[in-house]
């Protein structure tokens, strides 16, 4: 499957059922924790589990205008694309990551016997057992999860954007004072 596949794939098929509710910070690193559930591609009616975190360099909406660096998602090794073929094939869908670095890092891949439906339950109820504000429950295709991680990434970045603008808009004005 080329690129363009995947994306609209992943487009279509990418659901956020718990986001987190914290936003990005403006200031320092921010952690975003995930479980990324995916129908099994091999084996019928179970669940590929997904548990790690992309670590998010201050996400500015001003930044120097150079291409974005995604460590960690794999894009090479799993789905055959170079880094510089995604950063190319966003740039030129107009999407634009408001920061220089993302870092994901997978903690745990296991596969749930059960079917996804199940599988979302049981992680739903656990993240609100535990009172998780913070971890995201991200669901999407099993052959390009990298790129769901992304769109989850990206409209956290995009909830932020008002914010990141008021507080550089009163930076500004506090300079004309």
């Amino acid at each position: 499957m080329d690129i363009e596949q995947l994306w609209e794939k992943a487009k279509e098929k990418t659901e956020i059922v718990r986001g987190r509710v914290k936003g990005l910070s403006s200031v320092s690193l921010t952690a975003v924790p995930y479980v990324f559930l995916a129908e099994s591609s091999v084996n019928e009616g179970n669940t590929v589990v997904r548990k790690g975190k992309v670590i998010v360099e201050k996400p500015l909406i001003m930044l120097p205008r150079d291409a974005p660096q995604f460590d960690g998602f794999d894009f090479e090794e799993e789905l055959g694309l170079s880094q510089e073929l995604i950063q190319t094939f966003l740039l030129m869908r107009g999407i634009r990551f408001p920061s220089m670095k993302y870092n994901n890092m997978v903690f745990d891949l296991e596969v749930d016997e059960s079917p996804l439906s199940k599988c979302v339950d049981k992680y739903k109820k656990h993240l609100e057992r535990e009172e998780n504000v913070t971890t995201a429950l991200v669901l999407g295709p099993e052959d390009c999860w990298q790129l769901s991680l992304l769109l989850y990434v990206a409209s956290l970045a995009g909830r932020c954007a008002w914010a990141d603008i008021m507080k550089l808009m009163e930076g500004l004005y506090r300079r004309e004072e």
